[in-house]
């Protein structure tokens, strides 16, 4: 039997999520920005209408502000994006047991053998799409073929609200056309060293000599030739909110910083969203890494154990001391991360004192209470509302 994937596809997930809570934001252009007040950072989401006049993902505030002055900022939530798209993926699980999550906004469901549940592949996809408008005022893309990776371009071919389908046997007429820089897979870097052979369509990739891609690009020259012809027996592989390995963030500076201090303040709002993100999934963990990568573009990454956590604060410490140990003021950082992973659901086995287990349960309880009292605080008036005192003083002064 020829298998049914479905890739659905979120549109404009952010700035949708925003006016899912924000009706004011709809048929207006709109779009989710770092930092909006301060004209600063770039655009991580712009709706539809936005768009239309130009606007486009990781444009600066300020070019965005060119093109449309009415334009509507909102400053980011992630972790309200991350509750959505628990929401989306628990619903899509109605239609399949096998959903892979590609991406915070997009997921492949293995819909073979469902006909006689939810109909032809095409009235399965309506009923989906209809359902996460009607459900979560959520808007999606589908694309659907027999293999992951078409069903990956058959769902970029439409937007917003498309439903595409894509058979092997279309793949010379609706795929072979594209730049080959629209192929999935395919980076800024991989596309350049391709146009350098003279290769510059998907059908370019397709008719080339698979071995001399093989010896040019390694084992990604495989699936290139592959793909570009159509082929990929990649399986789907089932991942729930417990497959969660790490949960981490990192940012890019606008500009090289050389003072710790100054690192430090970015590091404490990276552990705080960490924080975030890992309570709404309900994850501790024992190890905390940190990474940072260099003016000279060297990474370099550290990590320690310590007790099961996902408070911000413990995670800060942590993250700060590891800092402590590796920094250099003669080496300025252009990127700087912090994860939490090694998820496990004992106990950490370390033996202490009576009178340290005391001390170190009141301070737990401390934290705690306080972590809870800023989620509650978030949930009724959102991320940006409350922060730290040091991010707090920090804004003021700038």
């Amino acid at each position: 039997m020829e298998r049914t994937i479905f890739l659905v596809d979120m549109n404009a997930f952010f700035i949708t999520c925003e006016t899912r809570r924000n009706p004011e934001l709809k048929g207006r252009p709109a779009a989710v920005a770092g930092d909006p007040n301060r004209r600063s950072g770039i655009i991580l989401a712009a709706n539809y209408e936005a768009r239309v006049l130009g606007i486009k993902t990781t444009m600066t505030v300020n070019e965005a502000l060119k093109r449309s002055p009415e334009l509507l900022l909102v400053p980011p939530d992630h972790h309200y994006y991350e509750v959505m798209s628990d929401a989306v993926m628990n619903y899509l699980s109605r239609f399949s047991p096998v959903v892979e999550q590609n991406s915070i906004d997009e997921a492949w469901i293995d819909m073979t053998g469902t006909e006689h549940l939810f109909g032809r592949p095409m009235e399965a996809a309506e009923l989906i799409m209809e359902g996460l408008k009607k459900e979560l005022q959520l808007w999606c893309s589908i694309g659907i073929s027999s293999n992951k990776f078409l069903a990956k371009m058959a769902s970029e071919m439409k937007k917003p609200l498309g439903i595409t389908t894509l058979r092997k046997e279309e793949v010379a007429e609706k795929l072979w056309p594209l730049p080959v820089q629209y192929m999935y897979g395919i980076g800024a870097k991989t596309t350049e060293a391709l146009n350098k052979l003279n290769i510059i369509t998907i059908r370019d990739v397709a008719l080339y000599d698979k071995n001399k891609l093989i010896r040019i690009f390694g084992k990604a020259g495989i699936s290139m030739h592959e793909h570009a012809n159509g082929i990929d027996d990649a399986p789907l592989n089932n991942h729930s909110r417990d497959d969660v390995k790490s949960v981490g963030k990192s940012v890019t500076l606008s500009k090289d910083i050389s003072n710790i201090q100054d690192a430090k303040l970015i590091l404490m709002k990276l552990a705080d969203e960490v924080s975030i993100r890992a309570r709404s999934k309900s994850k501790k963990g024992q190890t905390v890494q940190i990474s940072l990568k260099y003016a000279d573009f060297k990474t370099i990454t550290r990590q320690r154990s310590i007790a099961r956590t996902n408070l911000s604060k413990a995670l800060y410490h942590a993250g700060a001391e590891l800092l402590d140990d590796i920094w250099s003021e003669k080496k300025p950082i252009r990127l700087i991360g912090i994860a939490l992973t090694n998820f496990d659901d004992a106990e950490a086995g370390e033996q202490i004192s009576l009178f340290d287990l005391k001390s170190q349960n009141q301070n737990h309880t401390k934290d705690q209470q306080v972590q809870e009292a800023l989620d509650e605080i978030r949930k009724k008036f959102g991320n940006d509302k409350v922060s730290w005192a040091s991010l707090i003083d920090t804004k003021k002064s700038t």
